[in-house]
């Protein structure tokens, strides 16, 4: 993605501004160029799936196609937008998906109620959090008794909670995760 952005000094590949949801997208297209063949990709997705919804834990947090939480990102269109490597490290290592935009919020209100969720946009003044119930909630940053952005990931790594075949069936269900538009 950071190429996309910052472009190839001394090529014909400029820097960009794009924003997220822009990103993504050019991502998602030039990863579908790459003409991936999931029935040579190891593992078997029904199996992943499984994990996924099952003994993985998996929805506890996260949504794939309508279904689970909202407390971390919706991996509907993870098969678009990250590639096999990247799926296979933040399994084992969940530090490598630790981005700025998946981070958690922690505030407290002048009145002491504590609001956490996923944060979805801020600004200087205000931040949209979404809870685990898939309430947007807009808060006043002036208003607020405290405010912390929550570092670090809170996803499990699965190196030693799944076998290298369990890991593989849980990459496979995730790569073939296209969104709605391949369905």
């Amino acid at each position: 993605m950071l190429i996309v952005l910052r472009g190839i000094p001394g090529t014909a590949m400029p820097p960009n501004n794009f924003g997220s949801s822009e990103l993504r997208a050019i991502v998602g297209y030039i990863r579908s160029l790459q003409g991936s063949n999931l029935a040579a990709l190891p593992g078997d997705a029904h199996r992943g799936q499984m994990i996924f919804e099952g003994r993985g834990g998996c929805m506890h947090c996260h949504r794939a196609n309508g279904k689970g939480s909202y407390a971390a990102t919706d991996l509907s269109d993870i098969g678009m937008i990250r590639s096999i490597d990247y799926l296979k490290k933040s399994l084992v290592d969940p530090a490598v998906s630790d981005v700025p935009e998946h981070r958690r919020i922690r505030a407290t209100t002048q009145d002491g109620a504590v609001i956490s969720g996923r944060r979805l946009n801020e600004d200087t003044f205000t931040v949209q959090i979404i809870d685990n119930q898939g309430n947007l909630i807009s808060l006043l940053k002036p208003k607020l008794k405290t405010y912390e952005v929550v570092k670090g990931s809170t996803m499990p790594s699965y190196q030693s909670r799944l076998s290298p075949e369990e890991r593989d069936d849980l990459v496979h269900y995730l790569y073939s995760l296209k969104g709605a538009a391949s369905k």
